[in-house]
């Protein structure tokens, strides 16, 4: 069994379906790393019947079609839509992709969740908020790291209300090197829409919001930076990568930006596919009224690191909270079909994930600017 897949098992721990509960039909667009964790979790919910793959690559579609014994396999998604007879879909394909598939997902009636991020610009995803809204369907985007025990366990210690009210944050996810797949659609303008920010940074906002109770982005005051990526280097490998003929480095390999959200808080938000640092790092700091708290990855697995500081009647006191498992994309598939199945389609149209790209779409903005620029409601 994967890695993925032992994932997904450990986080569908139900043995058979409720007495009851209908089961789903389930395809997933694309079988790149994200696919490959989408399909493992339908493939270990017993509740699912994982019935349709989609992708270009043969043989992807062979080997992991057969490994689940899927019967249905389309190099073409429009004809996977009108044939399988799905009642959810995730779409885990390049970004440009994710709203047109979406759209046509859910006018065929069907539950979507993508991967992130939601779409290149936040009108595209406005598209796919809208196109749920008429079709009736779930439309979610799948932040996995929300779903992380560090995040959770430092969740429950903001609710208790242990740091107070917090106005100040910091976060971010920096990369000594791993530019993805220079030259390829990650560093292309049109079919990415951005670079770090867009790729890594907005898993760090999402994960922010998520923790201070999601309040609302009001202005953003950004910058980016490409020092590594024009030059090739800074990709996954060592060295020097060797760029493709005709596909120039497009997009930043460093953005950081200062945010303003309701209420007088703030928020500064950095992301780099690469920098001279000592080692990778991922990280969230928190600072309220009556404590601070942060978590912190750092390097290779286990490196993990979650910290309150607050006081204890009156003496300074540094507090370990307790880390449950990690659910990652197992978890975000759970909660969506959850969704799907509760057919509370109102609360899950997508919005929240919008909010994330008009966030992104204003420090792009600011950016070429050089100016603070308001956040579209």
């Amino acid at each position: 069994m994967t890695a993925a897949a032992q994932q997904a098992a450990a986080a569908q721990q139900a043995a058979a379906p409720q007495e009851g509960v209908r089961r789903l039909r389930a395809g997933v667009i694309g079988l790149g790393w994200a696919g490959q964790q989408h399909l493992a979790a339908y493939a270990a919910d017993p509740a699912v019947d994982l019935v349709a793959l989609s992708a270009m690559e043969e043989h992807l579609l062979a080997r992991f079609g057969e490994e689940h014994q899927v019967p249905g396999r389309y190099r073409d998604w429009r004809q996977m839509l009108a044939e399988a007879e799905l009642d959810v879909v995730s779409i885990a394909t390049p970004t440009f992709l994710h709203a047109e598939m979406a759209i046509a997902a859910l006018e065929a009636g069907v539950h979507v969740l993508t991967e992130k991020p939601m779409a290149q610009t936040g009108e595209a995803a406005a598209a796919m908020v809208e196109a749920a809204r008429r079709a009736g369907r779930v439309l979610e985007v799948s932040f996995n790291h929300r779903r992380r025990g560090d995040v959770t366990a430092l969740k429950t210690v903001i609710d208790s209300g242990v740091l107070g009210d917090i106005y100040y944050a910091k976060t971010g996810w920096i990369r000594r090197q791993g530019i993805p797949g220079l030259g390829t659609w990650f560093t292309k303008a049109e079919s990415a829409g951005g670079g770090a920010m867009m790729d890594i940074g907005i898993h760090m906002l999402d994960m922010t919001l998520h923790l201070l109770g999601e309040p609302g982005v009001t202005a953003a005051s950004a910058m980016t930076h490409a020092e590594f990526g024009p030059r090739g280097r800074g990709g996954s490998g060592f060295g020097v990568s060797q760029l493709e003929d005709g596909a120039p480095f497009e997009v930043e390999d460093l953005a950081t930006a200062f945010l303003r959200l309701d209420g007088g808080a703030t928020m500064l938000l950095e992301s780099s596919w690469a920098q001279w640092i000592p080692e990778d790092l991922c990280y969230v700091t928190l600072y309220g009224a009556d404590g601070g708290a942060t978590i912190e990855w750092a390097g290779g697995p286990g490196n993990h690191r979650i910290t309150v500081w607050t006081e204890v009647e009156g003496i300074p006191a540094e507090l370990s909270p307790q880390v449950g498992e990690d659910r990652g994309h197992a978890g975000a598939i759970a909660e969506f079909l959850q969704a799907v199945r509760s057919g509370d389609v109102a609360a899950h149209d997508g919005s929240l994930a919008l909010r994330r790209a008009r966030v992104i779409d204003a420090c792009y903005a600011s950016a070429a600017a050089g100016a603070e620029v308001a956040v579209e409601g």
